[in-house]
């Protein structure tokens, strides 16, 4: 009796098997109908992956979103960082340009000076105030700088030194409005040479004012203006700069040029500092003229 109880359980776990196997089977199949309680479960599980894919799709979108947002700011900054230094670069390759060119028309300033020895100097400072009256340069008097020495650009003639320190100077420009600030010109004609003195400069038009022209010479535009030399302090030739127009005065027996400055009294950086070797003598003589 137990031995058929026995075989009867064994017959009934091996029905099982074969009836699970061919469940599976059934199930994993390929039909065209499903059984409700099969369409129900598939809905159910269908339903919950939805539900949980999409926030779980959006999180991790929303995650590489950020880190490239992250990556896309630290390139950006690195960029810009860049560009800064480009403009840094292009600014400072523009100014020593710009010195350079300085640099190369003073040096051609100073091999035409003739018998005139000269100082290459600086300006490292001016007022803001007085912008159009006075520079201060970086040579002094242990440099050989010394008082009413004439001041040149590579444009022309800028001044002249007013007060000597030891290792600094203070010039005073032409377009000063000090009316002791003159400087003996003459008119480069080509008939017939008309001297005056350059006294005052007018702000409006910016341009020097060349008084005491003999009214009998005739000058005209762009007529040159230099040094005359006259008063032995300065050499002569030195450009002062070109007529713009002409105006008789009151007494009718002078006339007054307007001259257009050959030097940039705004923008000055590099100067020469000259010094006459030869032919020093008092300007008393000229009038007040240098």
């Amino acid at each position: 009796m137990p031995q058929f109880f026995l075989n009867k359980r064994l017959i009934v776990l091996l029905i099982s098997v074969i009836l699970l196997v061919a469940m599976i089977g059934f199930s994993i199949r390929e039909r065209d109908r499903i059984s409700k309680p099969e369409q129900f479960v598939r809905d159910i599980v269908g339903l919950g992956q939805s539900v949980i894919a999409k926030p779980a799709n959006a999180l991790a979108g929303f995650f590489d979103n950020i880190e490239d947002l992250k990556n896309t700011y630290t390139e950006n900054k690195k960029l810009k960082s860049h560009l800064e230094q480009l403009t840094s670069l292009e600014a400072q390759n523009h100014e020593l340009k710009k010195e350079n060119e300085d640099l190369r028309s003073i040096i051609k300033e100073k091999n035409s000076l003739g018998d005139s020895e000269s100082i290459q100097a600086q300006v490292i400072a001016r007022n803001p105030d007085n912008w159009y009256e006075q520079v201060v340069i970086d040579k002094g008097e242990v440099n050989g700088v010394a008082k009413n020495m004439a001041v040149v650009t590579s444009g022309g003639f800028l001044g002249k030194v007013t007060q000597v320190d030891k290792f600094y100077s203070t010039v005073e420009l032409l377009s000063s409005p000090d009316e002791t600030n003159r400087v003996s010109a003459k008119v480069q004609n080509a008939k017939k040479d008309a001297y005056g003195l350059i006294e005052g400069y007018d702000k409006k038009t910016k341009m020097l004012l060349l008084k005491q022209l003999d009214f009998n010479i005739k000058v005209k535009k762009g007529d040159h203006v230099v040094t005359s030399g006259l008063s032995g302090m300065f050499p002569s030739g030195l450009l002062i700069g070109d007529i713009e127009k002409v105006t008789p005065d009151e007494n009718g027996l002078t006339q007054t040029a307007y001259v257009k400055p050959a030097a940039n009294f705004y923008d000055v950086r590099e100067v020469l500092v000259i010094n006459r070797k030869t032919q020093k003598f008092n300007a008393g003589g000229t009038g007040g003229g240098q």
